[in-house]
């Protein structure tokens, strides 16, 4: 047994000295059990991400409740200038998206993300008092902005799950959202304000209020893991690494960018967030359509979307509990597919709902399977982190296709939303398999080549620059 952590010493350290001497291999760290300590970062980590998810898609896409009570009539609405009103959330959110998150980096989490919720809070309060598509652009512009920039220290085995609890909250702002919104425009009238402007005023008090819960910074810096939890936890991500470079070269830039996987896995991400967004912003309007009045339609949107939450827990559970990544991303498109094929096949109501929890079943648990399926396959830190904002980025510009597609003149059948997003998750399974096979084919080639043998840290070292395409990296499928 090695000498226990001299904490005083510890504290002398600063974060990056911290981690450079880490010592990754140290033997002493038997003494923490890594399964406790996964769970205590569990508890510590996932309620806070899971609220700042809850309230980011509550915040962004409760216009699609204001729409029913009365929003465009209200503001005189004409043409396209609703969609509009949808797609320029996204412009702010892609082109601020990077530089919040290198405001994040430069001070700390614990500053930056109660700063940024307090932010897009008061922006959705003042949106209850916009009188005219000018001042809602405006308002849904910063909101945008204020919104961009939303990860822990998981395994790559271990992330799809945790990353799926967060982004149940995606769902479950669905549910809420439509239950709230009914609520809430009962408040019609009062204080001379129509019911829809109360449900930006209330929801966006309570983002702002909410930003008291501050997370922890970072794991050299977290006050609730000792010091030993604190040197296994960096020590964790850096065996996870297996071996590549952490450094800042200009090679890795160009590698995320230019990598024809990364392009591949951002079609992947946006075949699958581009429906998520379409479902959220529009739901209670292809409920409506089915014949229902606004209030019954929005209690109507609430079991759907729960389906949808407890579908994405379920699928990044059995994703990291069968290490299987695109064989439950494909199945779920599957069953996306259907649901929206039941819902542009149809006009009858008995037909379509159940055609509304399929397509929640099927596209919402894509989010977090596509980012886990992306981020478990890039190698090397600095390409994993071009790599990601790259996909994410290109992901979240399918916010603007989806605030088109659902158009008044097409209603009942919606030929055009219902098989625009057919034809994207369709293009999620082609992308998906493509990798699938790619990937599966290199690992097997790469079995073959080193007989599976374990690499030592002196047989790795000519190869920690070239990231996914080392002979000893394994794609994750």
């Amino acid at each position: 047994m090695t000498d226990q952590v001299d904490s005083a010493s510890l504290k002398d350290e600063s974060p990056e000295e911290f981690i450079e001497n880490v010592p990754i291999a140290e033997p002493g760290y038997s003494d923490v059990n890594d399964k406790r300590l996964v769970r205590k970062l569990d508890k510590r980590i996932v309620p806070f991400l899971s609220l700042l998810y809850l309230l980011s898609f509550l915040d962004r896409t409760n216009i699609g409740n204001a729409r029913l009570f009365g929003l465009e009539t209200d503001l005189g609405f004409t043409g396209t200038q609703y969609s509009t009103c949808l797609a320029i959330f996204f412009v702010g959110y892609v082109a601020f998206e990077i530089p919040s998150n290198m405001a994040l980096k430069r001070t700390r989490p614990s500053i930056w993300l109660p700063i940024i919720m307090l932010a897009w809070g008061l922006t959705m309060t003042f949106m209850g008092f916009v009188k005219n598509f000018q001042d809602l652009m405006i308002s849904r512009v910063i909101l945008g902005i204020t919104e961009a920039g939303l990860f822990p220290g998981y395994k790559r085995a271990e992330c799809a799950f945790r990353i799926s609890l967060f982004f149940a909250a995606a769902s479950m702002a669905g549910a809420f959202g439509g239950l709230l919104a009914r609520l809430i425009n009962l408040m019609d009238d009062v204080a001379g304000l129509d019911g829809w402007r109360w449900i930006f005023i209330l929801e966006g008090i309570l983002t702002a209020g909410a930003n008291f819960w501050m997370l922890e910074d970072f794991p050299e810096t977290s006050k609730f893991l000792s010091e030993e939890e604190k040197r296994r936890v960096i020590a964790r991500l850096a065996e996870d690494s297996v071996g590549l470079s952490t450094e800042w070269k200009k090679r890795f830039i160009y590698d995320g960018l230019l990598d024809w996987k990364v392009w591949l896995q951002g079609l992947l991400f946006i075949a699958g967030l581009m429906p998520v967004y379409s479902f959220s912003l529009f739901m209670p309007t292809i409920v409506a359509n089915m014949g229902f009045t606004a209030a019954t339609s929005q209690l109507l949107t609430v079991p759907p979307y729960v389906c949808g939450g407890l579908s994405t827990i379920f699928a990044g559970w059995i994703s990291d509990r069968k290490q299987q990544r695109y064989w439950t991303i494909v199945i779920l498109y599957c069953v996306g597919i259907v649901g929206f094929v039941m819902l542009i096949s149809s006009v009858n109501p008995a037909f379509q709902y159940p055609g509304v929890f399929l397509g929640a079943i099927g596209i919402y648990p894509q989010i977090p399977l596509d980012v886990s399926f992306a981020g478990n396959n890039m190698g090397g830190v600095l390409k994993r982190g071009v790599g990601m904002a790259f996909v994410v980025g290109f992901g979240n510009m399918g916010g603007v296709i989806s605030s088109y597609i659902y158009r008044a003149p097409d209603k009942p059948h919606y030929y055009l939303g219902h098989g625009t997003i057919i034809g994207f998750l369709c293009m999620g399974v082609v992308s998906s398999t493509i990798l699938r096979l790619y990937m599966g084919r290199q690992n097997r080639l790469r079995d073959e080549a080193d007989g599976g043998k374990q690499w030592t840290p002196e047989e790795r070292a000519p190869y920690v620059d070239d990231g996914d395409d080392a002979p000893f990296f394994r794609y994750m499928l």
